[in-house]
């Protein structure tokens, strides 16, 4: 059988814009002697950015407002120019982003970094922070000196950051008078970042401090060996308690339908939304918030996975093993399936190539209810700006209006594929290919993505077949999709003490699905969860909540 290579299992992690695997817990950290107010309610908000689509090849497959995403089952033949000119002036620039990747060489040695330099016209300077170490990092640069913050700032959301929020609003430039409205326009690819990314990103104070990276609707999402399961008896349509029976059925020997990473609750994401339980929180008709926890289809989806885990159709070291881990099981066919996020299909169906076929499951009905799957947050993070004058501002930005260019531009395949004949070669459909070099230095290990990007599409190169069976899935689950209704939101108390309840109620459901604790640990925790600070969440949601409506 086909090896993998931990190199390409880490990119596969990176490309699922899910974590599922928290090292632990950042504790509050000081911003400076005093926290500003970062609610927008009673605040004049700023006017999101004018949406204006960037110039590019016409999809294949096409889009829906709703959600489902552009899909290309062949790579653009003719590539657009997207920046007219070279951007920077010659000057060094440091930046700081979170990486999935291994460390890349340096500058002087990286023929893709110093290729991204020469497109930019600046000399860059970045700091790469692995994910495991992004909390520890992060918790010093907020603690630091102002002068020390990097000229770009990677704000990653797969972590909670205890007062992230007072944070950005004291040491990030407010962009709101160069991207607001109609002021967007001078920064063309920056226009083409989609309003919804903008909205889940959120203002602060009512002004807008970041620039969002824009992810698909679908967030975490079941991803199933499907051979596997189809042997076991799978079926579009099936209830509850198919599923149980085909998980039960393609359990066998050393083989285990269901895979798990420690901190993902089991995949409890994934079947929170089968049961049609809020995704973290609800908003009702009359603007009241209620959260996920409280909801009687929540509790029954940890009941239900404890019962999946009874049964024996959990791998044994579900809650230890690593996300990369995982994914090697679920490649050797150790496990049948794992929870990640949906992007993961931009490495996991090449990456599966020889091995197994991949695909995103559809949701289960409870008791006759068809299920639903997680809205991700349409940001998978934002990049701030160190304050300065206007004139670097200016610059910065038209930096990231470069990486932000569209799929099928010249910029696009330059910061995602580096060089052709050194990172890349084409295929027969005239697909980059990464070469040997291009497996080491590349946008994943060097993470040029996660300052800027533009609006994602369907595409996985040379495998039109994936891309058609994406699209056809998405117009399916996209309608039921729940959305966090927090997103885009503040609440001071989940920005202050968020971490540390959300790690009760963590820590809770993975004892109860583990076995380790009765179900009435859970009534319990929910009980601490409210008083501690569950129910002003509530109460602060639903006031930024009615002054964002």
């Amino acid at each position: 059988m086909p090896s993998m290579s931990r190199r390409k299992l880490l990119r596969t992690v990176a490309a699922g814009g899910a974590v599922v695997s928290v090292p632990g817990l950042l504790t509050a950290c000081s911003t400076g002697s005093d926290d500003g107010d970062v609610s927008n309610a009673g605040k004049k908000l700023a006017p999101w950015p004018a949406y204006t689509a960037a110039a590019g090849p016409k999809p294949d497959l096409a889009p829906t407002d709703a959600g489902v995403q552009a899909g290309y089952t062949s790579y653009p033949a003719d590539l657009v120019t997207s920046v007219a000119r070279t951007p920077g002036d010659g000057s060094t620039i440091k930046v700081m982003s979170v990486t999935f990747g291994t460390p890349p060489k340096g500058a002087s040695q990286n023929q893709y970094w110093r290729a991204v330099e020469k497109a930019l016209g600046v000399k860059i300077e970045f700091t790469v922070i692995p994910q495991a170490d992004y909390q520890k990092k992060m918790a010093t640069v907020m603690a630091g000196d102002p002068d020390s913050l990097p000229d770009i700032l990677n704000v990653f959301s797969g972590f909670t950051l205890p007062r992230e929020a007072q944070f950005v609003q004291r040491r990030a430039e407010d962009l709101t008078p160069y991207l607001s409205g109609d002021a967007i326009k001078e920064y063309p690819n920056l226009a083409g970042i989609p309003t919804h990314a903008w909205r889940d990103m959120g203002r602060i104070g009512g002004q807008i401090y970041g620039i969002p990276l824009e992810r698909p609707l679908p967030g975490s999402t079941l991803w199933l060996n499907q051979g596997l399961f189809t042997d076991a008896g799978m079926k579009e349509g099936w209830t509850s308690e198919d599923f149980a029976a085909v998980a039960k059925k393609g359990t066998h020997g050393r083989t285990y339908a269901l895979g798990a990473a420690a901190g993902s609750l089991f995949g409890n994401g994934v079947h929170a939304a089968a049961h049609n339980a809020p995704n973290a929180w609800a908003v009702d008709k009359n603007g009241a918030f209620h959260p996920n926890y409280t909801d009687e289809r929540y509790k029954a989806a940890v009941a239900y996975q404890a019962q999946l885990r009874k049964n024996g159709s959990y791998h044994p070291d579900a809650t230890s093993l690593s996300s990369v881990d995982l994914s090697t099981l679920f490649l050797n066919g150790t496990v049948g399936s794992l929870q990640d996020g949906f992007g993961a299909y931009q490495t996991r169906y090449p990456d599966s190539k020889g091995l197994l076929t991949p695909a995103p499951a559809l949701p289960y009905s409870v008791d006759g209810t068809p299920g639903g799957i997680v809205a991700a947050r349409r940001s998978f993070g934002y990049t701030i700006l160190k304050k300065a004058k206007k004139e670097r501002i200016e610059l910065l930005l038209r930096l990231l209006d470069y990486l932000a260019a569209p799929f099928g531009s010249k910029e696009w395949e330059l910061a995602h594929y580096g060089l052709e004949g050194v990172h890349f070669t084409r295929g027969k459909d005239g697909s980059p290919e990464a070469t040997k070099l291009g497996e080491v230095e590349n946008v994943s290990n060097l993470p040029f993505r996660y300052l800027a990007e533009g609006p994602q599409v369907l595409f996985v190169s040379g495998m039109p077949e994936a891309v058609r069976a994406l699209h056809a899935w998405q117009q399916k689950v996209v309608p039921v999709a729940i959305r966090n209704a927090s997103y885009g939101l503040k609440s001071t108390t989940d920005t202050a003490q968020g971490a540390t309840l959300k790690a009760l109620m963590d820590d809770t459901i993975t004892a109860v699905v583990a076995g380790r604790s009765p179900m009435s640990d859970y009534d319990t925790a929910v009980k601490n969860w409210r008083s501690r600070g569950g129910d002003r969440m509530a109460e602060e949601y639903a006031k930024e909540h009615a002054a964002n409506v």
